[in-house]
C-alpha cells in the first residue's frame, strides 16, 4: 500500500498529538504545523519527535501564504484542521482572535483546497454549537451557539458544508463532544480537577476551586476520538459525524470520582465566580449513532475509566512532572466494522 502523507495543524495540542502518533503508526508520513511562538511548546510531541516519518513545520493557519506554501510543498492526501483557540471562557475575552483562527482560517484552507481535488480535509467541529439545545443532541439538532467560541466555530462549519455541496470540496465535520486526556490543557475543567486533586493527596492544598459543579457534559477518551476523524477520511462520502459516549455526567460526579481514585475523602469544594462562563451550556449529550452505522465506530472507554486514566497521570506528574502518557494504537482496528470496540 503506498504511503499516504498527512498535514496535522494543532499538532502541538492534545488532539494533535494523539493524530500525529497514531497515523505515523498507520504508516503516514506526518507534517505537524504549530504556530511560531517566542517559547518552543511541544511537550506533547515527545513521543515523535525525531520519528523519521515525523516532520515539525512553523507557520500560521490564519496566513494564506503558510497554508498555499505547505499544500504545494507536501501535496498531502488528507489535512486535519485541529488547529483553533480551544477553550470557551478565554473567547469571551479574545473574541477577535478566536474569530480568526477558528473561521477565517478555515475560509483560506477551503479556498487553497480548490486547487487540488484529491485532498480530503477533516474540520474539527465542536458540541459546543449546540449551546442550550435539548439533549441528546444529533447531527439534525439546530445549532443555538452561545460564545463567541461556538460562533466562530458554527461559521467554519457552515462554510465546509457549503464548500463541501457548492464545490465539491471532499471536507468532513467532526462534532466531537467534550475528550479529555492526561495531555488536557490545564485551563479545562477535567485537567484542574485531577491537578488539584493530585496536589491534595500530595499535601500542597486542602481544597479545589471551580466553577460551576452542576454543569453536565459527555466526556469521552480523546484517543477514541482521533481513531474515529480518521475513519472519517477514509469513507468514499465526506459528511458530518458527532463523536460522543451518550453518557452525559456532572462536574460535581467528575470531582467525586476523581477523589476516589485518588483515595481523598470528602474534599473541600470552592466554587469560584471568576470561574463562571458569562453564559452557561447546562447538558451536552451526544448520540453516535451516525458514527457507529456508517463508521463502524464506539468509544472503548467510559466516563470512569477516563477518570482513572486523567487522575493517575496527574498523581504520577507530582513525582516525575516530566510525564507524558503512552497509546497502544494497535487497539484502534483497521476496519471497526468487522470488529469494534464495546460501546
Amino acid at each position: 500500500m503506498p504511503r499516504n502523507t498527512a498535514v496535522v495543524t494543532g499538532a502541538s495540542g492534545q488532539d494533535g498529538s494523539y493524530l500525529s502518533e497514531f497515523l505515523l503508526h498507520m504508516g503516514y508520513e506526518v507534517y505537524g504545523l504549530v504556530r511560531r511562538v517566542s517559547v518552543e511548546n511541544t511537550e506533547r510531541l515527545r513521543n515523535v519527535i525525531g520519528h523519521g516519518r515525523f516532520h515539525l513545520v512553523q507557520g500560521d493557519v490564519s496566513d494564506g501564504s503558510s497554508i498555499a506554501k505547505l499544500l504545494h510543498e507536501v501535496e498531502p492526501d488528507e489535512w486535519y484542521n485541529l488547529a483553533a483557540q480551544s477553550h470557551v471562557g478565554d473567547s469571551w475575552s479574545q473574541p477577535e482572535a478566536t474569530f480568526e483562527i477558528n473561521a477565517r482560517s478555515v475560509l483560506i484552507l477551503l479556498n487553497h483546497a480548490l486547487q487540488y481535488p484529491k485532498l480530503r480535509i477533516y474540520q474539527a467541529s465542536t458540541s459546543e454549537l449546540f449551546g442550550d439545545s435539548q439533549p441528546p443532541q444529533t447531527e439534525e439538532t439546530p445549532f443555538k451557539p452561545n460564545s463567541p467560541y461556538a460562533i466562530a466555530k458554527m461559521a467554519a462549519h457552515m462554510a465546509c458544508v457549503s464548500y463541501r455541496k457548492g464545490k465539491g470540496v471532499f471536507v468532513s465535520c467532526g462534532i466531537l463532544f467534550n475528550h479529555e486526556s492526561p495531555r488536557r490543557g490545564d485551563q479545562f475543567v477535567t485537567q484542574k480537577i485531577c491537578r488539584q486533586m493530585a496536589e491534595i493527596k500530595a499535601g500542597k492544598r486542602d481544597s479545589i476551586e471551580l466553577g460551576n459543579l452542576e454543569a453536565r457534559r459527555d466526556w469521552g477518551w480523546a484517543p477514541d476520538y482521533l481513531w474515529g476523524i480518521w475513519l472519517m477520511l477514509q469513507q468514499p462520502k465526506p459528511d458530518d459525524y458527532i463523536l460522543a459516549t451518550g453518557e452525559a455526567h456532572s462536574v460535581r460526579e467528575f470531582v467525586e470520582t476523581a477523589a476516589t481514585v485518588a483515595g481523598v475523602s470528602s474534599p473541600k469544594i470552592i466554587s469560584n465566580v471568576t470561574n463562571l462562563r458569562p453564559m452557561e451550556v447546562p447538558s451536552l449529550l451526544g448520540s453516535y449513532d451516525r458514527a457507529n452505522k456508517v463508521l463502524g465506530w464506539a468509544p472503548s472507554e467510559r466516563f470512569s475509566g477516563l477518570v482513572y486514566k486523567m487522575m493517575s497521570a496527574a498523581m504520577n506528574r507530582q513525582e516525575y512532572p516530566g510525564f507524558i502518557d503512552t497509546v497502544d494504537w494497535s487497539q484502534f482496528p483497521l476496519d471497526p466494522k468487522n470488529n469494534p470496540p464495546q460501546a
